[in-house]
């Protein structure tokens, strides 16, 4: 009869393969490369967030905002406005800020005037905060200004527009003028509310309070 070996059977264990130098690059390589792309969504999608939150977010129940939301929202036009040395400025480059914007005529009538009063309350009451919001007017024509109204808006930016140009972006409510309302602007550049002809403070800082709150979280003053 066959001898039968009285050593335990053995098994051979065999260590796993190890990837060369440059396998391991191209691994890592691939990982960089889906954490940037992961980035440049986040990056992409940030206005698309920040825009959610200011205009439905924070919207009330009920629509109980005081000023109008235009829907959609309507951006800052290509087109160049005039500022106070006779430069061209390119109206997108107001981007970066809230901004309350008035319309009028050089000449700036009672009404002009009182807009210009209320947009500077109103900024003032913000506390703050008002550095995130300018109050802009843009004149309808090249006529010089009087004294006083230059006094008066000092701390404003005046910037002359073509008003054929500019009636393409912004526009009134029916029966109204231009020149009859005050319009918001949001740091992404579009114009995003419309307050009433017949302007109530109170209710407008409402609506301004709210919107600079929500928006805390992405938005911050200066451009």
């Amino acid at each position: 009869m066959p001898q039968t070996s009285d050593e335990p059977l053995s098994l051979t264990v065999h260590s796993m393969p190890q990837l060369d130098q440059s396998s391991t690059v191209t691994a890592a390589s691939t990982r960089a490369g889906r954490w940037k792309m992961l980035a440049l969504l986040l990056v992409s999608a940030a206005p698309v967030i920040a825009s959610y939150f200011t205009y439905y977010v924070i919207r009330p129940e009920g629509r109980r905002n005081y000023g109008e939301l235009i829907d959609p929202q309507r951006p800052l036009p290509a087109f160049a406005a005039v500022n106070a040395q006779g430069q061209p400025e390119p109206l997108i480059d107001l981007k970066g800020q809230w901004l309350l914007i008035s319309v009028a005529a050089s000449a700036c009538p009672e009404s002009c005037q009182q807009h210009l009063y209320l947009q500077r309350q109103l900024r003032e009451t913000l506390g703050k905060e008002k550095d995130r919001l300018d109050w802009v007017w843009l004149r309808t024509d090249a006529a010089p200004l009087e004294t006083s109204i230059k006094q008066a808006t000092s701390a404003a930016l005046v910037l002359q527009v073509d008003p054929v140009q500019l009636a393409t972006w912004l526009e009134p409510a029916p029966g109204h003028q231009i020149e009859d309302h005050l319009y918001l602007v949001d740091p992404l550049g579009n114009w995003m509310m419309r307050f009433p002809a017949e302007l109530d403070p109170k209710q407008a800082k409402r609506d301004l309070d709210r919107l600079l709150r929500a928006s805390a979280f992405w938005d911050s003053a200066g451009r």
